[in-house]
């Protein structure tokens, strides 16, 4: 019989939980997690301490050979590591531990970057570019050529460019049969082939004058006025001897009265034979008077500004003797400011009133309409102002020419 044999169950093992600070922290999470903590990016950092964004995330990662020049690893990681609010001293010394980065002197075969970059290259895989890598989150990966192209931008491409041949090759067709030229044979010979005999020799031959003998030629004028683009109906235009102020609409147009039946005394006028040859036609009335003209004379140099109603500056400089300013008609007169009174006059219809004023005497105010000038101001008189006399001379003497 067999025996049996017992074990006791082996002790249970006492596994101990670990803590926080029981984990390795490495250099780049610290600085992750700070760089976390200032709310920055890697470009945000590129762009503050100037450095570039691979060579931040390098020290993260403790990589030595994604620097160009191993000689500026030390500056870069503790400018880093005071960007961070970090021990400079202490974070190079935790990247060379971690990396196993030697600082070496100027002299050196390590210091100098182009050792340095042949031998990378001889350990390194060729093309190795830091952008690709894993360790660079902050650029994205390269998508292919096909995953940047839709099915449906193919397709379009495909209709299009058979609507392009298919129009070009219909094209090429057309022309090609426009320049195509065919003959047809035919039984019948030409009429002045026919009409030749080959065995005749010369006796059938066809003079050029026995062909054009009974040919009549259009004459040159014929021709000529064949040719001659035919000439547009021009409106003739006949001018009128009388001014439109003589037009009565009493007599053309749509207001002519519709005639009426003829007065009993009219008619028997006309049988005795006492009716005048013509009618006195109506004239024209007109019931208003016309405006009365008033200008500015000035008999010597005066500042003028002449101002309407309105606002609005009508005139404004200096007038040189004998100069005339006509006002225009205006509902509500201007007023007029002169710098020079006593060289200042006015005209209504052809008479001058005034001076404005006494010499060197500024006036405001003036109302410049017929009415209030000829009640203010009296009658200019010539023999008081030799200028004004002057210019009215000169004046009557341009419109005797």
């Amino acid at each position: 019989m067999m025996g049996k044999t017992f074990r006791r169950a082996s002790a249970a093992v006492d596994v101990q939980t670990k803590g926080f600070d029981d984990y390795d922290l490495r250099l780049g999470d610290i600085m992750r997690g700070e760089r976390a903590t200032l709310g920055k990016s890697l470009l945000d950092i590129q762009r503050e301490l100037k450095i570039k964004a691979a060579y931040i995330a390098a020290i993260e990662n403790a990589d030595p050979s994604a620097f160009d020049t191993p000689g500026f690893i030390a500056g870069y990681v503790r400018s880093y590591a005071r960007y961070l609010g970090m021990d400079p001293d202490e974070a190079f010394a935790s990247f060379c531990k971690e990396s196993g980065f030697v600082t070496a002197h100027g002299m050196s075969e390590q210091a100098s970057s182009l050792k340095n970059r042949v031998a990378d290259t001889s350990r390194a895989p060729a093309g190795k570019d830091i952008f690709l890598s894993s360790r660079t989150p902050f650029i994205p990966a390269r998508e292919s050529l096909f995953a940047q192209m839709e099915l449906r931008a193919i397709g379009s491409f495909v209709v299009l460019a058979t609507l392009i041949a298919g129009l070009g090759y219909g094209g090429w067709t057309v022309l090609q049969e426009v320049q195509r030229v065919q003959f047809a044979p035919v039984e019948q010979a030409p009429v002045v082939v026919s009409d030749l005999d080959p065995l005749a020799g010369g006796a059938n031959r066809v003079t050029m004058g026995d062909a054009l003998a009974n040919v009549t030629l259009p004459s040159p004028d014929a021709l000529d006025r064949l040719y001659r683009p035919q000439a547009l109906d021009v409106p003739v235009m006949v001018a009128r001897d009388t001014p439109i102020a003589t037009l009565t609409p009493r007599m053309i147009g749509a207001l002519v009265p519709e005639p009426q039946a003829p007065d009993s005394a009219f008619v028997l006028a006309d049988m005795a034979g006492d009716l005048p040859e013509a009618l006195p036609t109506p004239s024209i009335q007109v019931v208003e008077p016309p405006v009365p003209q008033v200008q500015l004379v000035a008999a010597r140099p005066a500042w003028v500004r002449v101002q309407a109603a309105d606002g609005v500056v009508l005139f404004e400089g200096i007038m040189e003797p004998g100069q005339n300013f006509v006002l225009p008609a205006t509902e509500e007169p201007a007023t007029l400011r002169v710098g020079e009174s006593g060289a200042m006059y006015f005209a209504v219809n052809g008479q001058h009133y005034g001076p404005v004023g006494d010499r060197g005497v500024v006036t405001s105010n003036v109302v410049l309409s017929a009415d209030s000038l000829t009640s203010r101001y009296a009658l200019a008189d010539p023999a008081r102002d030799a200028d004004l006399a002057e210019i009215i001379r000169v004046a009557m003497a341009v419109t005797d020419q």
